[in-house]
């Protein structure tokens, strides 16, 4: 079992830390480089042209790392992992076409914001009607039409068109909350690492109190918990690579490319692993971000062109308070560290309370 944890994490750590200054140099010879908001910070403007796209190590290191682990074991790819990974590799997609036309058109807004939608809809659509399939022995698919939090609700059941409106929205709002994070060096990546540790651990756990295991009171009803925990690891490993070279200064950044794929498949391990709103304590940072965004543009809509921060999303309004760069980024990891841990801690606390 932890073997295939194990070699997720060292074989996607490897293609992401070799890979992504291979990405650099590819890059920036073709001139791949980052467009930078003219109303953002002015610091940030030294930033410009530095090579973006960076997504797509991660999404090839995750890829590479999930399919040559299952090749060292023996193992056959399950269901919910495929379509984890169909949901991040569509978004990253969908980010890379985004991320092609700023840098062809050379500005910061890339695909219309219809284009950009529809990409997305049908990439999070296609799996939303998929992991409702591909029954298993016992019953179980991917996911349930109920919505869950440590487990299954079983009072809150939503039917197959609802849950895909419910799928709709999960997705949606992960992929831009990480798209909206990733505005400094390091700081949606470092998160991502944490975020990714924290599913680890939860597969590890309900692999290992399984109900297709064991028939105690406090079994999970997940269909493939320890492939989950390798995507996990997987992912986890990539990020931990992709950070050597996107921390502070960065040379590259990961784009559209990566924050929606990494936001996708964030969405994905909580629909599969029956921890939806779980994820909300786990991602507690990337909210943060985003509904920083949304009370900003609210207060300027309705007060008359009145703003709450300074900037948004919230990380710019404490850099134009006059925090260094990187001190906003160490001090929201740790921020994000403390969601991650509240979140496992509420996780152990639940099994604790179902036996």
């Amino acid at each position: 079992m932890m073997r295939s944890v194990l070699y997720a994490t060292v074989i996607a750590l490897i293609c992401s830390l070799a890979g992504t200054p291979l990405a650099v140099k590819f890059f920036r010879r073709r001139g791949y480089g980052q467009e930078i908001r003219e109303d953002g910070p002015q610091s940030h403007q030294v930033k410009r042209g530095t090579p973006t796209m960076g997504g797509t190590v991660i999404v090839l290191a995750t890829l590479l790392s999930y399919f040559a682990t299952k090749l060292l074991t023996g193992k056959t790819p399950t269901a919910s992992a495929l379509l984890v990974l169909f949901l991040m590799t569509g978004l990253g997609a969908v980010g890379f076409v985004d991320d092609f036309i700023k840098i062809f058109k050379q500005r910061s807004l890339g695909l219309r914001a219809r284009a950009k939608l529809i990409g997305q809809s049908v990439v999070t659509i296609a799996f939303a009607v998929l992991v409702l399939h591909f029954r298993n022995s016992m019953g179980l698919t991917p996911a349930s039409e109920h919505v869950s939090f440590l487990t299954d609700l079983g009072w809150l059941s939503l039917g197959p068109v609802l849950f895909v409106v419910w799928c709709y929205l999960l997705i949606g709002g992960w992929s831009n909350a990480v798209n909206l994070t990733d505005g400094l060096d390091g700081l949606a990546t470092g998160a991502s690492v944490m975020a990714f540790a924290a599913y680890v651990m939860i597969g590890v756990w309900q692999y290992g109190q399984s109900c297709g295991t064991t028939l105690t009171a406090g079994c999970y009803q997940v269909r493939d918990p320890l492939d989950l925990a390798i995507v996990a690891a997987a992912l986890m490993g990539s990020c931990f690579g992709f950070l050597w070279w996107n921390a502070a200064p960065a040379k590259i950044y990961m784009g559209d490319t990566g924050s929606l794929a990494l936001g996708g498949a964030f969405a994905g391990l909580a629909i599969c692993s029956r921890t939806e709103l779980l994820a909300v304590i786990i991602g507690g940072l990337f909210l943060i971000e985003m509904f920083s965004v949304m009370i900003q543009v609210g207060s300027y809509k309705m007060r008359h062109g009145k703003r709450v921060f300074k900037m948004a999303p919230l990380h710019h309004h404490f850099e134009l308070m006059g925090w260094n760069e990187i001190n906003v980024v160490i001090r929201f990891w740790l921020i994000a560290g403390l969601f991650v841990a509240l979140s496992l801690g509420v996780f152990y606390a639940g099994f604790e309370a179902m036996k």
